[in-house]
C-alpha cells in the first residue's frame, strides 16, 4: 500500500505543468454562499406619510392632469351630460371627464360598454392632445353588489406616434350630430323601442374645446350600427393588450353586421328619431 502511494506521488511530480493545473478543477466546488437577507424598508412615520410629497401621476394615467384652469374655464365650466357623475369615474380609477381641461386642438372620446345580461362593464377612453400625443385608457370590471368595482382591470398606455390621427378624423364625423337617445322609425310606421335581451348597450361621449356630445344606443343592431364607425376603432384600440378585457368582446372590434343593418334601415326610408325623455 505504501509503495502505491509513493508511485502516485512520483507520477504527480513528473506531470506536465498543464496537467498539474487541471487537478484543482477536478475537485468539487464548495456550494455558493447564501445571498444576504434583504430587509424591507421600514414604513414611513406618520409625519413622513402626511407631509411627504405626493408622487405625480404619469401622463398615461391622466393625460391632461398637469393643466390648471384659467379664470374663464372656472367661470364657465363645460357641461357633460352623459349620465356618469364624477364619483363613478373615480370608482373606476379614471379622471372625471367633468374635470378634464380640454382645449383647442384636444379631444376626448369615451365609450361605456354595458351588456344587458351581465354585470361586467367596460370603459374605453381615447385622449388626443394638441401636442400630437395620444393615449388609450380602458377599464373592465364588475359593477354590482359592492361599493367598489370588483375584479377591475386597467389599461393606461400612450399610443404610438400617428395612432391618434384616425381618431382626430372620427372626432369630426357627422354621426355626432345624431340625437343623444333615439328610437328606430321605419317608413310609414311609428317608432319602436329597442329590446336589450342578451345584447349590449353603448354610451359614446366626445368632448372638444367647444362642445360635449353624448350618444346612447341600446342593443338594437340599427342603433348600434349608427355609431359603428367610431365604436369599432375604439374597441380595436384596446384589443390585444389584456386577455381579461379581450374576453368581454367575443366579436372583437367587428361591428360590420350592425353597420349593414343601419345602412339597410336608412336605405329603406327608416330614420332614428329622438327618444322622449321620461
Amino acid at each position: 500500500m505504501f509503495s502505491r502511494l509513493l508511485v502516485a506521488l512520483f507520477v504527480f511530480c513528473l506531470a506536465s505543468p498543464a496537467q498539474a493545473q487541471l487537478l484543482p478543477f477536478l475537485r468539487p466546488k464548495p456550494p455558493p454562499a447564501p445571498a444576504p437577507a434583504v430587509e424591507p424598508p421600514p414604513p414611513p412615520t406618520p409625519e413622513e406619510y402626511w407631509e411627504g410629497k405626493e408622487p405625480d401621476l404619469e401622463d398615461r394615467q391622466d393625460p391632461l392632469g398637469e393643466r390648471r384652469a384659467s379664470r374663464a374655464e372656472i367661470r364657465s365650466p363645460r357641461v357633460i351630460d352623459n349620465g356618469v357623475d364624477a364619483l363613478m369615474y373615480r370608482l373606476w380609477g379614471l379622471p372625471p371627464l367633468q374635470t378634464q381641461l380640454v382645449r383647442t386642438g384636444d379631444a376626448v372620446l369615451e365609450a361605456w360598454v354595458r351588456p344587458s345580461g351581465s354585470v361586467r362593464q367596460a370603459i374605453i377612453r381615447i385622449t388626443l392632445r394638441r401636442d400630437g400625443r395620444s393615449f388609450v385608457q380602458a377599464r373592465a370590471g364588475i359593477a354590482c353588489c359592492k361599493p367598489e368595482i370588483i375584479k377591475r382591470v386597467d389599461i393606461d398606455e400612450e399610443m404610438p406616434p400617428g395612432a391618434g390621427v384616425p381618431f382626430e378624423a372620427l372626432a369630426g364625423d357627422a354621426l355626432w350630430n345624431q340625437p343623444a337617445e333615439v328610437r328606430p322609425q321605419e317608413r310609414g310606421s311609428g317608432a319602436v323601442d329597442s329590446l336589450c335581451a342578451g345584447g349590449v348597450a353603448y354610451d359614446l361621449t366626445l368632448v372638444t374645446a367647444t362642445r360635449a356630445y353624448h350618444l346612447r344606443r341600446n342593443c338594437d343592431p340599427v342603433e348600434v350600427g349608427s355609431i359603428a364607425p367610431v365604436l369599432g376603432p375604439m374597441v380595436g384600440a384596446v384589443l390585444g393588450k389584456n386577455n381579461y378585457i379581450d374576453y368581454l368582446f367575443p366579436k372583437g372590434a367587428d361591428f360590420t353586421a350592425d353597420a349593414r343593418a343601419y345602412e339597410a334601415f336608412v336605405a329603406g326610408g327608416g330614420r332614428l328619431v329622438p327618444r322622449p325623455r321620461e
